[in-house]
Protein backbone atom coordinates (compact mmCIF):
# COMPACT_ATOMS: atom_id res chain seq x y z
CA UNK A 1 0.00 0.00 0.00
CA UNK A 2 1.03 3.48 -0.88
CA UNK A 3 1.65 5.34 2.26
CA UNK A 4 1.67 9.60 2.62
CA UNK A 5 4.95 10.81 0.68
CA UNK A 6 7.07 11.80 3.41
CA UNK A 7 7.87 15.85 1.37
CA UNK A 8 4.68 16.57 -0.18
CA UNK A 9 2.80 15.04 2.73
CA UNK A 10 -0.26 13.84 0.26
CA UNK A 11 -1.65 10.03 0.38
CA UNK A 12 -3.74 8.24 -2.82
CA UNK A 13 -7.09 10.26 -3.10
CA UNK A 14 -5.55 13.40 -2.39
CA UNK A 15 -3.99 14.44 -5.84
CA UNK A 16 -6.20 14.37 -9.27
CA UNK A 17 -4.89 12.93 -12.56
CA UNK A 18 -4.57 16.13 -13.93
CA UNK A 19 -1.85 18.08 -11.50
CA UNK A 20 -0.08 21.86 -12.54
CA UNK A 21 2.92 22.46 -11.02
CA UNK A 22 3.98 26.07 -10.27
CA UNK A 23 7.68 26.39 -8.42
CA UNK A 24 6.38 29.37 -6.19
CA UNK A 25 4.09 28.38 -3.50
CA UNK A 26 2.75 31.59 -3.76
CA UNK A 27 1.70 30.94 -6.63
CA UNK A 28 -0.78 28.34 -5.72
CA UNK A 29 -3.03 31.49 -4.95
CA UNK A 30 -3.03 32.41 -8.40
CA UNK A 31 -4.10 28.75 -9.43
CA UNK A 32 -6.78 28.45 -7.01
CA UNK A 33 -8.36 31.90 -8.13
CA UNK A 34 -9.00 30.23 -11.44
CA UNK A 35 -10.73 26.95 -9.83
CA UNK A 36 -14.00 26.52 -9.35
CA UNK A 37 -14.00 25.60 -5.87
CA UNK A 38 -10.62 23.65 -4.43
CA UNK A 39 -9.04 22.80 -0.30
CA UNK A 40 -5.26 22.84 0.52
CA UNK A 41 -4.76 19.13 0.72
CA UNK A 42 -1.13 19.43 2.44
CA UNK A 43 1.72 22.20 3.22
CA UNK A 44 5.25 21.18 4.18
CA UNK A 45 8.84 22.96 3.01
CA UNK A 46 7.88 24.06 -0.05
CA UNK A 47 5.64 22.05 -1.39
CA UNK A 48 1.94 22.90 -0.91
CA UNK A 49 -0.92 21.26 -2.59
CA UNK A 50 -4.43 22.10 -3.53
CA UNK A 51 -7.11 20.05 -5.31
CA UNK A 52 -10.04 20.77 -6.95
CA UNK A 53 -12.13 21.47 -10.22
CA UNK A 54 -11.78 23.49 -13.12
CA UNK A 55 -15.60 23.62 -15.58
CA UNK A 56 -16.27 19.68 -13.93
CA UNK A 57 -12.50 18.17 -14.08
CA UNK A 58 -10.70 17.14 -11.14
CA UNK A 59 -7.35 19.12 -10.64
CA UNK A 60 -4.87 19.73 -8.48
CA UNK A 61 -1.64 22.06 -8.15
CA UNK A 62 1.77 21.69 -6.27
CA UNK A 63 4.74 23.84 -5.58
CA UNK A 64 7.87 22.01 -6.47
CA UNK A 65 10.14 25.05 -5.04
CA UNK A 66 13.51 26.13 -6.76
CA UNK A 67 15.72 24.14 -8.86
CA UNK A 68 15.74 20.29 -10.17
CA UNK A 69 16.22 18.45 -6.73
CA UNK A 70 12.98 19.97 -5.53
CA UNK A 71 11.22 19.01 -8.32
CA UNK A 72 12.28 16.03 -8.81
CA UNK A 73 10.87 14.83 -5.50
CA UNK A 74 7.48 16.93 -6.26
CA UNK A 75 7.44 14.76 -9.44
CA UNK A 76 8.34 11.39 -7.89
CA UNK A 77 5.64 11.62 -5.21
CA UNK A 78 3.07 12.95 -7.29
CA UNK A 79 3.29 9.98 -9.19
CA UNK A 80 3.14 7.06 -6.34
CA UNK A 81 -0.44 8.91 -5.47
CA UNK A 82 -1.37 9.21 -8.66
CA UNK A 83 -0.91 11.81 -10.55
CA UNK A 84 -0.68 11.24 -14.67
CA UNK A 85 -0.39 14.51 -16.29
CA UNK A 86 1.92 17.17 -15.29
CA UNK A 87 1.79 20.70 -16.75
CA UNK A 88 4.68 23.18 -15.31
CA UNK A 89 3.38 26.63 -15.27
CA UNK A 90 6.73 28.30 -14.31
CA UNK A 91 8.82 31.41 -14.93
CA UNK A 92 11.67 32.41 -17.16
CA UNK A 93 14.10 34.83 -18.34
CA UNK A 94 14.30 35.05 -22.43
CA UNK A 95 17.11 34.21 -24.67
CA UNK A 96 15.79 35.74 -27.94
CA UNK A 97 15.34 39.38 -28.84
CA UNK A 98 11.53 40.29 -29.69
CA UNK A 99 10.33 38.11 -26.95
CA UNK A 100 8.08 40.36 -24.41
CA UNK A 101 7.96 40.29 -20.54
CA UNK A 102 4.64 38.43 -20.37
CA UNK A 103 4.60 36.52 -23.22
CA UNK A 104 4.78 32.78 -22.67
CA UNK A 105 7.33 30.01 -23.82
CA UNK A 106 6.20 26.71 -24.51
CA UNK A 107 9.02 24.36 -24.47
CA UNK A 108 9.00 21.82 -26.82
CA UNK A 109 12.28 19.89 -25.01
CA UNK A 110 14.41 21.95 -22.73
CA UNK A 111 18.82 21.45 -22.94
CA UNK A 112 19.38 19.61 -19.96
CA UNK A 113 21.71 21.76 -18.01
CA UNK A 114 20.83 20.73 -14.74
CA UNK A 115 22.22 17.72 -12.26
CA UNK A 116 18.93 15.89 -11.04
CA UNK A 117 18.16 14.97 -13.90
CA UNK A 118 21.52 13.50 -14.94
CA UNK A 119 21.25 11.18 -11.41
CA UNK A 120 18.56 9.57 -13.59
CA UNK A 121 20.18 9.08 -17.11
CA UNK A 122 22.52 10.14 -19.08
CA UNK A 123 22.66 13.71 -20.83
CA UNK A 124 22.58 12.48 -23.88
CA UNK A 125 18.83 11.10 -23.19
CA UNK A 126 16.32 14.01 -24.44
CA UNK A 127 14.12 16.11 -22.00
CA UNK A 128 11.36 16.59 -24.91
CA UNK A 129 7.52 17.25 -23.86
CA UNK A 130 4.30 14.68 -24.22
CA UNK A 131 3.19 15.69 -28.08
CA UNK A 132 -0.51 15.37 -27.10
CA UNK A 133 0.59 18.01 -24.03
CA UNK A 134 2.13 20.09 -25.91
CA UNK A 135 -0.29 20.60 -28.95
CA UNK A 136 -3.28 21.44 -26.22
CA UNK A 137 -0.93 23.48 -24.67
CA UNK A 138 -0.57 25.19 -28.71
CA UNK A 139 -4.41 25.09 -29.01
CA UNK A 140 -5.28 26.78 -26.19
CA UNK A 141 -2.66 29.38 -26.36
CA UNK A 142 -3.97 30.51 -30.18
CA UNK A 143 -7.83 30.36 -28.72
CA UNK A 144 -7.11 32.47 -25.85
CA UNK A 145 -5.09 34.74 -27.98
CA UNK A 146 -2.32 34.60 -25.85
CA UNK A 147 1.06 35.23 -27.53
CA UNK A 148 3.07 31.91 -26.91
CA UNK A 149 6.54 30.88 -28.47
CA UNK A 150 7.19 27.26 -28.77
CA UNK A 151 10.48 25.51 -29.02
CA UNK A 152 13.26 24.90 -27.06
CA UNK A 153 14.22 26.17 -23.76
CA UNK A 154 17.55 25.83 -20.96
CA UNK A 155 17.01 24.29 -17.90
CA UNK A 156 20.02 24.89 -15.56
CA UNK A 157 21.15 25.02 -11.78
CA UNK A 158 22.70 28.67 -10.72
CA UNK A 159 20.59 31.62 -10.46
CA UNK A 160 23.79 33.34 -9.52
CA UNK A 161 27.16 32.62 -10.95
CA UNK A 162 29.86 34.51 -12.87
CA UNK A 163 29.79 32.38 -15.97
CA UNK A 164 25.89 33.01 -16.83
CA UNK A 165 26.33 35.84 -19.60
CA UNK A 166 28.46 33.33 -21.19
CA UNK A 167 26.22 30.87 -20.76
CA UNK A 168 23.26 32.28 -21.62
CA UNK A 169 24.77 34.07 -24.80
CA UNK A 170 26.08 30.53 -25.91
CA UNK A 171 22.63 28.99 -25.58
CA UNK A 172 21.04 31.86 -27.42
CA UNK A 173 23.58 31.43 -30.36
CA UNK A 174 21.93 27.98 -30.31
CA UNK A 175 18.10 29.28 -31.12
CA UNK A 176 17.07 28.14 -27.38
CA UNK A 177 14.34 30.84 -26.40
CA UNK A 178 14.90 31.04 -22.71
CA UNK A 179 16.08 29.79 -19.22
CA UNK A 180 14.56 28.18 -16.02
CA UNK A 181 15.50 25.98 -13.54
CA UNK A 182 13.25 22.79 -13.42
CA UNK A 183 11.61 21.84 -16.83
CA UNK A 184 14.48 19.85 -18.04
CA UNK A 185 14.02 17.13 -14.81
CA UNK A 186 10.02 17.37 -15.33
CA UNK A 187 10.21 16.11 -18.37
CA UNK A 188 12.73 13.68 -18.31
CA UNK A 189 11.57 11.97 -15.14
CA UNK A 190 7.75 11.79 -16.47
CA UNK A 191 9.17 10.45 -19.31
CA UNK A 192 11.05 7.78 -17.00
CA UNK A 193 8.41 7.38 -14.68
CA UNK A 194 5.14 6.83 -17.58
CA UNK A 195 3.75 10.10 -16.67
CA UNK A 196 2.96 12.91 -19.38
CA UNK A 197 4.07 16.14 -18.95
CA UNK A 198 5.29 19.72 -20.46
CA UNK A 199 6.14 23.13 -19.36
CA UNK A 200 4.68 26.51 -20.05
CA UNK A 201 6.63 29.41 -19.17
CA UNK A 202 5.83 32.86 -18.38
CA UNK A 203 8.78 35.41 -19.47
CA UNK A 204 10.08 37.74 -16.70
CA UNK A 205 12.96 39.04 -17.91
CA UNK A 206 13.96 40.15 -21.51
CA UNK A 207 16.79 38.99 -23.30
CA UNK A 208 18.52 42.38 -22.86
CA UNK A 209 17.70 42.95 -19.11
CA UNK A 210 18.90 41.57 -16.03
CA UNK A 211 18.16 38.74 -13.92
CA UNK A 212 17.56 40.39 -10.79
CA UNK A 213 15.84 43.26 -11.89
CA UNK A 214 13.50 40.83 -13.94
CA UNK A 215 13.03 38.63 -10.49
CA UNK A 216 12.17 41.70 -8.92
CA UNK A 217 9.54 43.19 -11.31
CA UNK A 218 7.61 40.30 -10.99
CA UNK A 219 7.84 39.89 -7.30
CA UNK A 220 6.75 43.99 -7.11
CA UNK A 221 3.97 43.12 -9.34
CA UNK A 222 4.88 44.41 -12.77
CA UNK A 223 1.45 44.52 -14.86
CA UNK A 224 3.44 42.65 -17.58
CA UNK A 225 4.37 40.05 -15.88
CA UNK A 226 1.11 39.37 -14.02
CA UNK A 227 -0.64 39.26 -16.92
CA UNK A 228 1.41 36.59 -18.75
CA UNK A 229 1.28 34.48 -15.17
CA UNK A 230 -2.58 34.43 -15.36
CA UNK A 231 -2.17 33.77 -19.04
CA UNK A 232 0.07 30.96 -18.09
CA UNK A 233 -2.29 29.45 -15.56
CA UNK A 234 -5.41 30.16 -17.96
CA UNK A 235 -3.56 28.34 -20.95
CA UNK A 236 -2.68 25.29 -18.56
CA UNK A 237 -6.18 24.41 -17.29
CA UNK A 238 -7.23 24.86 -20.44
CA UNK A 239 -5.19 22.49 -21.85
CA UNK A 240 -5.75 20.35 -19.50
CA UNK A 241 -9.73 20.40 -19.91
CA UNK A 242 -9.02 19.79 -23.14
CA UNK A 243 -7.33 16.19 -22.47
CA UNK A 244 -9.92 15.30 -19.85
CA UNK A 245 -12.46 15.84 -22.33
CA UNK A 246 -11.31 13.99 -24.96
CA UNK A 247 -10.08 10.93 -21.77
CA UNK A 248 -14.06 11.42 -20.52
CA UNK A 249 -15.56 11.42 -24.21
Amino acid sequence: MVERQPHIQCRPGDVAPFVLLPGDPGRIHAIAAQLDRWEQIACNREYRTITGTFRGMPVSATSTGIGGPSTAIAVEELIRVGARVLIRVGSAGALQPGIRVGDLLVAVGAVREEGASAMYVPPAYPAVSDHAVLAALLKAAGDLGVTAHAGLVRSHDSFYTDREDELTRFWAGKGVLGSDMETATLLTLARLRGARAASVLNVVVPADGGLEEGINDLVAGKEAARQGETAEIRVALQALHALWTEESG
